[in-house]
C-alpha cells in the first residue's frame, strides 16, 4: 500500500461492490435494485422513506443513522452530511493514510451510491410558492454525489434508473468497469451542474436579476449529423417539462434528423397557439409556416393548409392541435412528408401511417401552453444572448382600432389568426388569411415590403394550382409582426386584395401609414405588441 495518493490509472480494474447505500426522492425501480444487490451480498444502508419502502418489501436495511452514530435532524435536513458517509466514499481505499483515518475513525467503504435528488424542477413547474420551492433544493444528495463522482477509481455513482440495469449485469461478471464508472460519474456531474443551474435561474427570475444564466440538458441521443453532414450533432432534454418534440413518442419511422426536430419543434409550438376547440393543422418547412389553417375537422383543416403554399408542402412537417383521425392521415400520406407530431392519434391514423415506413409518427399525449414562461438561449461568439420565452398572446379587447373603416367580425377573427401565425413566422413576417386559413405567406426578407410582395405571389401561386381564377388574397386580411415602417408595405397588401390589416404600430411614420390605410379603404388595427422572430 502506497505512502502517497495514487494516480486514477492505476484504479481501472473492475469494482467489486460489497456495500451500497441508497437514498432516492423517484423510487422507480429502487426495490428490485435493492433485491438484487442483497441477493449479490451486498450491505444496504439508506434513509428515511427509501429505507421505509426497503423494508416493507422485507430487505434487510441499516440507516445511515445507525452508521453516523447520529440521528438525523432538522426535518431531515441533516443526515447523509458526517464523516463516516463521505469518507466512505471518499477515502482512496489503497493509500496508506486513508486507510489508517479509515479504520481510526470506524469508517466503513461504500462502495455504490444510488442518489436522485429532491424534485425541485418539477415543484416550481407546479406553481409552488418560494418556501416550498426552497425546501426543496436538496443539499446532502448533490454532496454525495459529487464526493462518490469524483472518487470514481473506487466508487459507482448512480443517479438514474435507466442505469440500474448496467449495475446489476456488471456485477454478474468480473464486477462494475471502470468505463461504466466514469460515464457514470460524468453523468452524475451533469446531473448535479444541471439542478444547481435550474436553481439559480428560478432564484434569478424571483429577484428580476438575471446574474447567471445556461442551460444544461441530457442527452436523448446522438444525431448523424446537424444541419449540414459537416457539423456534429446531438439532441439533450434540459429543464423544463413541456410537451412536444423532446418528450414525444416516436411511433413510427426513421430516426430523427436536426433539422426534423428543429423544424418540427416549431410546427408544435404554432400548432399550439391556436384555438384547441377548433381543428387546426399547420404545415412547416425550413422552420417556417408554409400553410396555416382551421376547419370544421383536421381533413378540411389539412386541405386548406396545403392549399397555401402546395409546392412547399413537399417534404415538411405537419402538426396538429387534436386527436389524429384516419381520414386525414390518409390525405396526409399523398404527399412526401418528413414528420407528422399530434397529441393523440386513433388506432386507425396509425394503421394509415404504418405503410409509410420512413414517415416519423409523434405522439405528446398533450399540447405546450403558449403563455407559460421559459427561457430562450442563442449563442453568440465569445458567450450567449438570453431571454424569457415569446409567450405574449394578443386578444381582441388588446386591439386598437386606427382607421375610419372598422373591421368587421369575420374580419376580426382572421385578423387574429393571422397574427398568430405571424408570431412564428421569420422576420420579416407577412401573413395573409381568409376564411381561418393561411393564404399567402413572406417570411425571413430583409425588407416588410419583400415579405409582402412574395407572400402575395405565393397567394397567386396557390390559387393558380387549386384553379381559381383570382388570387386567394382576393378579400382577406394581413397581419405583419412588426409595424409598417413605411406605407409601401401595406400598399402593396392592399394591391394584392387585402381588405384589413393587423400590426403592432409604433412607427414614426404612424400617421402616414394610417391615412394610407385609409385612403385604400382599409381596415387597420394596432395591438401594440410586436413578434419579432430571428
Amino acid at each position: 500500500m502506497p505512502d502517497h495518493a495514487p494516480a486514477f490509472a492505476t484504479h481501472k480494474s473492475p469494482l467489486k461492490i460489497k456495500t451500497a447505500l441508497l437514498s432516492v426522492s423517484d423510487k422507480t425501480g429502487i426495490v428490485e435494485l435493492a433485491k438484487d444487490l442483497a441477493a449479490k451480498g451486498v450491505a444496504l444502508i439508506s434513509t428515511g422513506g427509501t429505507a421505509k419502502i426497503l423494508r416493507e418489501n422485507g430487505l434487510a436495511v441499516r440507516d445511515v443513522a445507525e452508521i453516523t452514530g447520529s440521528p438525523e435532524m432538522m426535518d431531515g435536513r441533516v443526515k447523509t452530511l458526517h464523516p463516516k458517509i463521505h469518507g466512505g466514499l471518499l477515502a482512496l481505499r489503497d493509500y496508506r493514510q486513508h486507510a489508517k483515518d479509515m479504520q481510526d475513525n470506524k469508517i466503513e467503504a461504500i462502495d455504490l451510491l444510488v442518489v436522485n435528488l429532491y424534485p425541485f424542477q418539477q415543484t416550481i413547474e407546479k406553481g409552488a410558492d418560494y418556501d416550498l420551492a426552497v425546501e426543496n433544493i436538496d443539499i446532502g444528495g448533490p454532496a454525495m454525489i459529487r464526493a462518490a463522482a469524483k472518487n470514481h477509481g473506487y466508487v459507482a455513482v448512480v443517479t438514474d434508473p435507466q442505469d440500474y440495469e448496467t449495475i446489476i449485469e456488471e456485477m454478474a461478471g468480473e464486477g462494475v468497469s471502470f468505463d461504466t464508472r466514469q460515464r457514470l460519474a460524468a453523468k452524475a456531474f451533469a446531473k448535479t451542474a444541471s439542478y444547481d443551474l435550474a436553481i439559480a435561474t428560478w432564484f434569478g427570475g424571483e429577484r428580476g436579476d438575471d446574474n447567471a444564466a445556461g442551460i444544461m440538458g441530457e442527452k436523448i441521443q446522438d444525431l448523424r449529423y446537424g444541419e449540414n453532414p459537416h457539423q456534429r450533432a446531438a439532441f439533450y432534454r434540459a429543464g423544463q417539462s413541456r410537451a412536444g418534440v423532446t418528450t414525444a413518442r416516436q411511433i413510427q419511422g426513421k430516426a430523427l434528423s436536426y433539422n426534423n426536430i428543429n423544424d418540427t419543434d416549431a410546427a408544435f409550438e404554432l400548432v399550439a397557439e391556436l384555438d384547441r376547440k377548433t381543428p387546426a393543422v399547420a404545415i412547416i418547412k425550413h422552420a417556417n409556416p408554409c400553410g396555416v389553417a382551421m376547419g370544421k375537422n383536421l381533413l378540411e383543416a389539412y386541405g386548406l393548409a396545403l392549399r397555401s403554399d402546395p409546392v412547399s408542402a413537399f417534404g415538411g412537417i405537419v402538426a396538429v392541435n387534436q386527436k389524429l383521425d384516419a381520414d386525414a392521415a390518409r390525405e396526409m400520406v399523398k404527399i412526401f412528408t418528413e414528420v407528422v407530431i399530434a397529441p393523440e392519434a386513433s388506432e386507425e391514423a396509425i394503421a394509415v401511417f404504418a405503410a409509410k415506413k420512413n414517415l416519423r409518427l409523434l405522439i405528446t399525449g398533450g399540447l405546450p401552453d403558449p403563455a407559460a414562461p421559459g427561457e430562450m438561449i442563442k449563442q453568440v461568439a465569445g458567450g450567449f444572448l438570453h431571454q424569457s420565452r415569446d409567450n405574449g398572446r394578443i386578444t381582441e379587447k388588446d386591439l386598437e382600432i386606427v382607421t375610419q373603416k372598422a373591421p368587421n367580425a369575420g374580419q376580426m377573427r382572421d385578423l387574429l389568426f393571422a397574427f398568430q401565425i405571424a408570431k412564428h413566422v421569420k422576420s420579416n413576417a407577412i401573413v395573409y388569411v381568409k376564411d381561418g386559413a393561411s393564404v399567402g405567406i413572406g417570411a425571413g426578407q430583409m425588407s416588410r415590403l419583400d415579405s409582402s410582395r412574395i407572400a402575395a405571389r405565393k397567394a397567386e401561386d396557390a390559387a393558380e394550382a387549386a384553379g381559381l381564377g383570382q388570387s386567394l388574397a382576393i378579400g382577406s386580411v394581413v397581419a405583419s409582426d412588426a409595424f409598417f415602417p413605411f406605407p409601401d408595405g401595406l400598399l402593396a397588401a392592399a394591391e394584392a386584395g387585402a381588405e384589413a390589416v393587423i400590426q403592432p404600430g409604433g412607427s414614426i411614420k404612424d400617421k402616414d401609414v394610417i391615412a394610407a390605410a385609409d385612403e385604400a379603404g382599409l381596415a387597420m388595427v394596432f395591438t401594440g405588441m410586436r413578434h419579432f422572430r430571428h
